[in-house]
């Protein structure tokens, strides 16, 4: 059988053999395309800020907006694929670009807005990603990634296609680490609650959104280096700053040792040249007084 009909039954056997929720969470259509058109905007503000052309900008859009379900899906191999199976994806999108690209004033100014809708729809997108990965019964360490990779992989995918370094990657208020929150809450809440798939969607993206505002009103941000020794008990600290010191103090001994041999050296040959000096000095007067004898012996 040629494995893409083969892909529905395997899927479908998953599901059985799950013990989850054999349908995926139900995102009313209307909530649904509304988070497609605030992703493709941050899309082409991004394609504006890069100087793109149009056909870039609608890229960068489809990108941001349905990218990351896309990435989820390939990953997942189940043959649902999102951006093929509902219709109103890619053409939502695409008009949201086009409108936001020949029409920017309705967005240069809401940045504030743009981005409470575009946390809203990481939060969204985290939750609908995992509550994916687990209708098809995969692991919930697996769910978890899938519903980071739906929520973040369109910026990831955007920034790629920018040569950029991903910005998920680099340290600044909490956004990835605020998606992995969210899909962990909404796994948790329905796997191990057995609480209904709308109510944990609706908690996980409020706390996505609330790990978000977190990270920005007290300005947390994500560590770029870790230094244990800073964690080491007291003492055994102490005990390395004094070895260490003791260590210092033997290298300042040699090292003084070292300065006073060179110095007795040095006052040692100076002494000899002053001998020197003053024994020729002597050998000079001697031959002045016996060339002045001479002459006072010819007068």
């Amino acid at each position: 059988m040629h494995p893409v009909f083969a892909a529905a039954p395997a899927a479908a056997v998953a599901v059985a053999q799950s013990g989850v929720a054999s349908q995926q969470a139900a995102v009313p259509l209307g909530i649904e395309m509304f988070v497609v058109v605030v992703s493709s905007v941050t899309g082409v503000l991004s394609a504006r800020q890069h100087k793109l052309d149009f056909v870039g900008a609608l890229w960068l859009a489809v990108l941001v907006g349905l990218g990351g379900g896309l990435l989820r899906d390939i990953i997942l191999q189940v043959g649902d694929v999102y951006i093929l199976n509902q219709p109103l994806a890619l053409p939502t999108s695409l008009i949201a670009a086009t409108i936001t690209f020949v029409f920017p004033m309705i967005v240069e100014r809401q940045d504030r807005i743009i981005d409470i809708l575009d946390i809203f729809a990481v939060g969204l997108y985290s939750a609908v990603g995992a509550d994916k990965a687990m209708v098809y019964g995969f692991e919930p360490t697996v769910c978890v990634m899938m519903g980071f990779f739906t929520a973040v992989g369109g910026g990831l995918l955007r920034d790629i296609c920018l040569a950029k370094t991903p910005s998920i990657f680099k340290r600044g208020n909490f956004y990835a680490i605020a998606a992995i929150a969210g899909s962990t809450a909404y796994i948790f809440l329905v796997q191990g609650c057995s609480v209904n798939n709308i109510a944990a969607l609706t908690f996980s993206t409020a706390l996505t959104m609330f790990v978000r505002w977190l990270s920005l009103h007290y300005n947390i941000q994500s560590p770029t280096e870790v230094d244990l020794t800073r964690v080491v008990p007291r003492r055994h600290r102490t005990a390395d700053v004094a070895g260490a010191r003791r260590e210092v103090t033997a290298r300042s001994a040699d090292a003084l040792a070292d300065r006073r041999e060179r110095t007795l050296a040095d006052i040692q040959e100076r002494r000899e040249q002053e001998r020197r000096k003053e024994a020729l000095s002597r050998l000079k007067r001697m031959r002045r007084k016996r060339g002045q004898r001479k002459l006072d012996m010819q007068r």
